[in-house]
């Protein structure tokens, strides 16, 4: 990490700008505080098998003397926003190095989701682990908003009470819709598959004081992928009921003007093909979406997913034939995306993670076929790895992200 100029020295005088010194030597100390918070958790987020940094190894990557650091850190472990280790053996004579890492179980992020058919609240600590998980599943086609997020209101309620009794703070909560979301208002204007439009959804939840954002599923989810080993550039592939997509651009999210971008679920595969929920004719979501490909393998649309992959395990004929004209249908999509973008790496989640070894051939084939760079940037197809619900995960983290951006807010 490139370090921001920085400066310890004290100011006298009037500063530039009419400012008191004082007032700047406060927005320094807050600045130096991000750096260092900045440090230890991008150190944590790096390899598993890596070394917690030490004291001095902070004052290394951030520019600032070892006195001032060791004084942020006193700061940022008072706060419960950094703990320390027992310190490493010693490697030559001196003081032991004592590793600093984030706290665990003491400050937390909510991810929240609605979905077509799961209701689920997820916390995270600043370590990056699930202290509370609550998932309903459910049949949410054209659902009553208010009902609906009345009952994930609810249901996210039970998890406060339960962190904060812990003795936990809850920093605040994203909510993960599957439509799109204004990123400027936090408004959805639509979701096809729930029936909804138009919709403010933070007041319907119940939770009061409780800071909440709300943002598109796919997006969320993508940001999920980045704890892991990926590309810093990929596009993230959301299959449901719905295909959604986040793309994410030097290990940022790509969001254009309002956050409208990414529906590849409705980009048209076939203009004579059948009508989607959008009103129009031959998206991709009908060849490739859940409900699609369980209909084209002689499945109810409402069958558990095991069941479909029951099937294909089985070798049954129409079951594999769904899922290679699915795979074919999403590569034929995908592939206008890697032509526009150049981003060449597709990582597969939601249902696609457990159909993947089914989709993968398809999809590479079609990318080689049809993107013009393919000679010379090999498509790279693989399956999500954060696991089920990504979107739950992602949204908790978004706001962990924000503490750590801000720790002095938390001091």
């Amino acid at each position: 990490m490139t370090a921001e100029p920085t400066t310890t020295q004290r100011t006298t005088g009037a500063p530039p700008g009419g400012g008191s010194s004082a007032s700047r030597q406060h927005t320094l100390r807050e600045r130096n505080l991000r750096l260092v918070a900045r440090a230890i958790y991008d150190a944590a987020a790096g390899p598993p098998d890596a070394v917690p940094p030490s004291r001095a190894d902070v004052a290394a990557a951030t520019g600032l003397t070892r006195a001032t650091v060791s004084t942020l850190v006193d700061h940022l472990v008072a706060a419960r926003l950094v703990a320390e280790l027992p310190p490493a053996a010693a490697q030559r004579a001196g003081r032991p190095a004592v590793p600093l890492v984030p706290a665990a179980r003491t400050v937390v992020g909510l991810g929240l989701e609605v979905n077509v058919d799961h209701l689920g609240v997820r916390a995270l600590d600043l370590s990056g682990q699930t202290v509370a998980d609550a998932v309903e599943q459910g049949t949410f086609h054209d659902s009553e908003p208010a009902t609906l997020l009345g009952r994930l209101g609810a249901l996210a309620a039970g998890v406060v009470d339960a962190v904060e009794g812990e003795g936990m703070r809850v920093a605040g909560a994203r909510l993960a819709l599957p439509g799109l979301v204004d990123a400027r208002t936090g408004e959805l204007e639509v979701a096809p598959n729930l029936g909804w439009s138009s919709l403010d959804p933070v007041p319907l939840l119940g939770l009061g004081d409780l800071p909440v954002r709300v943002a598109n599923e796919a997006k969320l989810a993508a940001l999920a992928e980045l704890a892991g080993e990926v590309p810093d550039s990929f596009l993230y592939v959301s299959g449901d009921v719905g295909i959604g997509a986040g793309i994410v651009v030097d290990r940022g999210l790509f969001l254009a003007e309002r956050g409208w971008n990414g529906e590849v679920g409705h980009v048209v595969v076939d203009p004579a093909g059948p009508r989607c929920t959008c009103g129009a004719h031959g998206c991709l979501e009908q060849y490739a979406g859940k409900e699609a490909v369980l209909r084209a393998a002689g499945l109810p649309v409402d069958a558990p997913l095991r069941a479909l992959v029951a099937t294909l395990e089985a070798d049954d004929d129409g079951a594999r034939d769904a899922l290679h004209r699915a795979g074919r249908a999403l590569g034929s999509a995908l592939a206008d995306f890697v032509n526009l973008t150049g981003v060449s790496t597709v990582v597969l989640g939601g249902v696609y993670v457990e159909l993947e070894p089914w989709l993968h051939d398809d999809v590479t084939a079609v990318l080689r076929e049809r993107v013009l760079a393919a000679p010379f940037a090999e498509p790279d197809v693989r399956a999500a790895r954060a696991g089920q619900h990504a979107a739950l995960s992602g949204g908790a983290r978004e706001v962990l992200r924000e503490v750590v951006a801000d720790p002095a807010a938390w001091g």
